[in-house]
């Protein structure tokens, strides 16, 4: 069974939606060639800025990703579908590969600057960042200086496992699950996380399908996720299953923000 927090830890949102998730997407493929995918993060009432409906959408972030990074140059397409997604009241988060702690700091500062120069990103999101105490002093240090050149934008470490719990003190979010189906139905949260409040953890659930979409939701919220993203893509063949939306991206937009989708 997944470990169930203590009570009262998975609390309501406060328009009562969703039960206090909200979505996030990791990335989608480049624009060019994942136009409609953009378009629909994009749209009128997904974001948190009300549609044509009144209604506010559940989508709180999404992954830039140029090349691994902010790739060599401005890229055309990438800048307007950055700026769409801002006008609908998505922060849009510059993609940065800390290689588990291997990246050099100078490295990853540079990209940070052309995400803000070139795309004028809200934050950042760390890929890969290392999960053990002999590291955390130096993910603090580059987390501290990413976020201070965008003014104190939204930072995510996306570990994929539950870190030590001094990286809470890193990131505003941290990506404590990054997996399959069927490792998360059976997975387990740290027993520290229930010292900080939902919003400060996100879940990532590829390879899941649609009938047991009510039961991932069950499990994030148990386990004190404020956050999520799921898909029915799987990893299979070295596949990135983030890449496409899901074949239930309405679903799962009306379950956590009714209206939206409408």
């Amino acid at each position: 069974m997944p470990y169930l927090i203590r009570p009262g830890r998975a609390r309501p949102a406060a328009d009562g939606r969703g039960g206090g998730l909200g979505l996030a997407v990791p990335g989608c493929a480049h624009p060019m060639v994942a136009p409609m995918e953009w378009a629909e993060l994009a749209r009128p009432g997904v974001g948190a800025l009300p549609g044509p409906s009144g209604a506010c959408g559940p989508l709180q972030w999404a992954v830039l990703d140029v090349n691994a990074g902010p790739g060599a140059r401005p890229d055309p397409y990438c800048a307007p579908a950055a700026a769409a997604l801002r006008q609908s009241g998505v922060a849009v988060l510059g993609h940065l590969d800390m290689r588990y702690g291997s990246r050099p700091f100078g490295e990853l500062v540079s990209d940070a600057h052309r995400f803000l120069d070139w795309y004028g990103v809200d934050g950042f999101y760390m890929a890969r960042c290392p999960a053990v105490s002999e590291r955390l002093m130096e993910a603090h240090r580059t987390a501290t200086t990413v976020r201070a050149l965008c003014g104190g934008g939204h930072v995510v470490l996306e570990h994929g496992t539950y870190p030590h719990p001094g990286y809470a003190d890193c990131a505003d979010q941290l990506v404590t699950f990054a997996g399959s189906w069927s490792d998360y139905r059976w997975s387990q949260a740290a027993e520290w996380t229930a010292d900080h409040p939902p919003e400060r953890f996100c879940h990532l659930v590829h390879g899941l399908p649609r009938t047991h979409l009510e039961e991932a939701l069950r499990i994030a919220r148990w386990q004190g996720a404020g956050t999520v993203c799921f898909t029915d893509r799987t990893a299979r063949g070295g596949q990135d299953p983030w890449e496409t939306l899901p074949g239930y991206w309405d679903d799962i937009v009306s379950r956590i923000g009714p209206g939206v989708s409408e």
